[in-house]
């Protein structure tokens, strides 16, 4: 798994403060970002965030490319749309010669089920070359046959022919994405996500994405995590039951 952080806000933690500060004086626009040299702003965010007044970091927004990640992933990942936007790469337009894959930690550790799991992707390959080939042929020859010219045969049939074939590769492929949210929806994303109880790869996604996050807007981001590190845990009787162990781990990432 690869995760970086490619743009932000610039001054994610300035802007938050200065939309902040218009909510609790009687400032002008013209005026919101005076005085909010660094020690202001740290101070004003702290109460900010421990209030858990969220509606101004709406005003901040993080980007990040993530590769070596499956689709089983990335199905969780797109659930969450407010605040958010996602371009990943196609299926239908990317022809995949050799698809890598990712092979889940309970599997890897068990040669058995590797060698069997191995044996189902290299056998998806085969299928997915073979039913491209397939349809390639019989696409362009219709095309052709309808006074396409050869080059354009050639394009679309490709193209028609990987939109079906791709139907037979598994949960396992892997695939990349680009994703953009707001702070807020991070916040949310980070609760839910960095859960003990949530799935184990997009869990570690979020331990990437917060650590980057943090880096860039400490403040804001002082409380990211489940929603076990500052309250009971929200999963009534579905807790883990590792609520101090958890705290722990977020104090230390």
């Amino acid at each position: 798994m690869k995760v970086e952080l490619i743009r932000y806000t610039p001054e994610p933690e300035k802007v938050v403060a200065a939309a902040a500060k218009l909510c609790y004086s009687k400032t002008g626009i013209d005026g919101i970002l005076d005085d909010l040299e660094s020690g202001k702003t740290e101070k004003f965010l702290n109460i900010l965030m421990d209030l858990g007044h969220e509606s101004p970091i709406e005003h901040v927004y993080f980007t990040f490319g993530v590769e070596g990640v499956s689709r089983v992933l990335t199905h969780q990942l797109v659930r969450h749309r407010i605040g958010c936007s996602y371009s990943q790469q196609s299926q239908r337009y990317v022809k995949l010669d050799q698809f890598e894959y990712i092979i889940p930690p309970q599997i890897q550790n068990i040669n058995s089920a590797k060698e069997l799991f191995i044996k189902a992707m290299e056998e998806d390959q085969k299928y997915y070359d073979s039913i491209v080939d397939i349809l390639y042929a019989d696409n362009l020859d219709k095309l052709l046959k309808e006074g396409k010219s050869e080059k354009t045969a050639k394009q679309t049939a490709e193209k028609t022919s990987i939109e079906d074939a791709r139907y037979v590769f598994p949960n396992a492929c892997e695939t990349k994405i680009v994703f953009t949210m707001s702070a807020r929806a991070l916040l949310h994303f980070f609760r839910l996500r960095a859960c003990e109880r949530a799935q184990w790869e997009i869990r570690e996604l979020s331990y990437e994405m917060i650590k980057k996050v943090k880096e860039v807007a400490p403040i804001i981001f002082k409380h990211a995590g489940p929603g076990c590190l500052s309250g009971e845990c929200p999963e009534g009787a579905m807790s883990c039951g590792k609520r101090v162990q958890v705290r722990e781990k977020f104090e230390n990432l």
